[in-house]
């Protein structure tokens, strides 16, 4: 017994419902990712300190100007020396550096070990504040 197949005749048509399938699913992603995007960057907004003058910090007040140069409530400290130079307790430190800083710096003074198990709040100076 043998089985027979119709045989084709002429080509194999796509069926365009695919590619439409497939352009709206490109615009449903386009439009989940765009719109986050879009939320996120609303949201975010740089603090910055409005009645605290300059200077007038609660201590410890550890001020990063630059890699190397560190204020530790006004007393300039070396970065290696600074485990010695903060007070025992568990005081909150508060970090100012200015808002137009590195990243790349902040986060290095963030990762020394010994602010790691200290709290810290991070200060910025209001725009135009004097020395």
């Amino acid at each position: 017994m043998s089985l027979r197949l119709p045989q084709r005749t002429g080509r194999m048509r796509i069926d365009p419902a695919y590619a439409i399938v497939n352009i709206v699913l490109l615009l449903i992603f386009f439009f989940l990712v765009s719109g986050r995007e879009q939320e996120i960057e609303s949201q975010l907004q740089l603090a910055e300190t409005t009645e605290l003058p300059a200077g007038n910090a609660p201590p410890p007040t550890l001020e990063i100007i630059s890699a190397n140069n560190w204020i530790l409530n006004g007393q300039p400290v070396r970065p290696e020396l600074l485990a010695a130079a903060l007070p025992a307790d568990d005081q909150p430190i508060h970090l100012l550096i200015d808002r137009g800083a590195n990243s790349g710096l902040l986060l290095q003074v963030l990762n020394r070990p010994e602010l790691a198990d200290r709290p810290i709040r991070l200060v910025t100076r209001r725009a135009g504040a004097s020395e």
